[in-house]
């Protein structure tokens, strides 16, 4: 087990910054009981750290900040029940790889992979397609090192009800040491780009989201252009990705970052690089295997918000985004990202009991966005938007409860795996207790 002090902790994006005491590393979950216990006897806080693509405080400590990056792989796949056990560190890529060279692939993914899975799960990650629910929706058992040192296993069969409480947890119940995950046998799919004008998005909307095993789609600010991305399953075989593989990364990076640049530098710009970025989509199909079509290289940084919708409001919220911007004139160059995602029953999911549509929106790093935000988030609160928990928002606890059916029983839940909030910190406290007051309520329930 390694320890490191002194030492300063950045998230990706560069919205969170802090300096803890200790930097730790454990390699097993005994080591991982250790350190809860000895956190509880020394009176530390502890706050767990994946691969740092949150863009909140999540992470945020000033006491110890755990990285499980040393406790990662693949325990066992049992092959009869298409499950697959692996360790909470595991980044996406690794599981995606490890199973695919095994014939199997995760059902689902998003469209950035380096995440551990214990954050993916526990911050209600999703990928896209309305057969399939978020990540944390392919996970059948759980297991955390609660507050009090103690292993606990929760899945469907030996506890569905509070099973379905750990799922999306930030963090706050425990440290997530191991996730058995559902796994299906590796399909290959085709996967389409083009582009459709926004009167076309309109017509053929319920079309594309019913008739695609996954769709998303991109709006381009201060344009008629929406770039549609689809995949389906084919019987065809793989092909080659190294020719798809350069040209994201030259022309959807490092040509990108040029343009991000240049639009930093002078803002006024911006409208004119998202045409431009607009005219630049081609057409494009290719056949290969899941694990290698769902992720794309993210190297220009940026800030995000994202907000999770009833899918009956999709076009109205799409058209009252589109017209803000024309009438707003905002600098953002960045495209508008839409994906769908099936409802679930987990307490914390912003898909709760809801099929949902998934609105985010980006700005480069170093480029004012909190107007840009605040406006787009307004609009997500018309349409009783709920926001993404690893993505940027300004919303308050009351409003919280409001949004999500199902905090107070989760509040009342945490209480009782932490009784002595080992897990919470200053982001966590502010955003989920000091502006409720449901605050005693849950203490006495606990």
């Amino acid at each position: 087990m390694k320890i490191k002090t002194g030492r300063t902790w950045k998230n990706w994006a560069g919205t969170s910054e802090s300096t803890p005491l200790k930097i730790i590393y454990p390699t097993t979950i005994e080591e991982v009981t250790e350190l809860v216990s000895k956190a509880k006897a020394e009176k530390k806080k502890i706050r767990v750290v994946g691969a740092g693509h949150s863009f909140t405080h999540l992470a945020h400590t000033t006491d110890w900040l755990l990285s499980l990056d040393g406790l990662k792989g693949i325990e066992s796949i049992d092959t009869d029940k298409e499950t697959v056990t692996v360790f909470a560190g595991t980044r996406l890529y690794e599981i995606g790889s490890l199973l695919g060279e095994k014939g199997y692939a995760q059902e689902n993914l998003g469209d950035i992979n380096v995440q551990s899975i214990a954050g993916a799960v526990s911050t209600g990650t999703h990928g896209t397609g309305l057969q399939f629910g978020n990540i944390s929706t392919q996970v059948l058992e759980v297991t955390f090192v609660s507050g009090s040192g103690e292993i606990v296993a929760l899945s469907v069969e030996k506890d569905p009800e509070f099973f379905k409480a750990c799922l999306v947890s930030l963090g706050m119940l425990g440290i997530i040491v191991k996730i058995k995950l559902k796994m299906i046998q590796s399909p290959v799919y085709v996967y389409k780009s083009d582009k459709v004008k926004f009167h076309v998005l309109e017509e053929k909307l319920n079309d594309y989201i019913y008739n695609n095993r996954h769709f998303e789609f991109f709006l381009f600010p201060y344009t008629d252009t929406v770039q549609v991305k689809t995949m389906n399953i084919t019987s065809e075989k793989p092909q080659s990705l190294r020719w798809h593989k350069l040209n994201s990364l030259v022309l959807e990076n490092y040509l990108f970052y040029v343009i991000s640049e240049v639009c930093r530098i002078f803002p006024k710009t911006s409208a004119f690089f998202s045409r431009l970025s607009a005219k630049a989509i081609g057409k494009e199909t290719i056949r290969a295997e899941s694990h290698e079509l769902f992720a794309t290289p993210r190297k220009v940084r940026f800030r995000e918000m994202e907000y999770s919708i009833p899918l009956a409001y999709f076009l109205p919220a799409l058209r009252e985004i589109r017209q803000t911007i024309e009438e707003k004139k905002y600098h953002v160059h960045f495209p508008i990202e839409c994906r769908t995602v099936k409802a679930d029953d987990i307490w914390l999911s912003p898909s709760y009991k809801r099929d949902s549509a998934y609105i985010a929106f980006h700005m480069y790093k170093g480029m004012p966005y909190d107007t840009f935000f605040i406006d787009m988030e307004n609009i997500m609160k018309k349409y009783d938007g709920r926001p993404h928990w690893g993505k940027m928002h300004k919303r308050t606890a009351d409003e919280l409860f409001h949004l999500y059916p199902r905090l107070y029983d989760f509040l009342v839940f945490r209480q009782k795996q932490d009784p002595d909030d080992l897990f919470l910190n200053p982001y966590l406290r502010q955003l989920l207790y000091e502006q409720s007051n449901k605050q005693q309520t849950i203490e006495k329930s606990s």
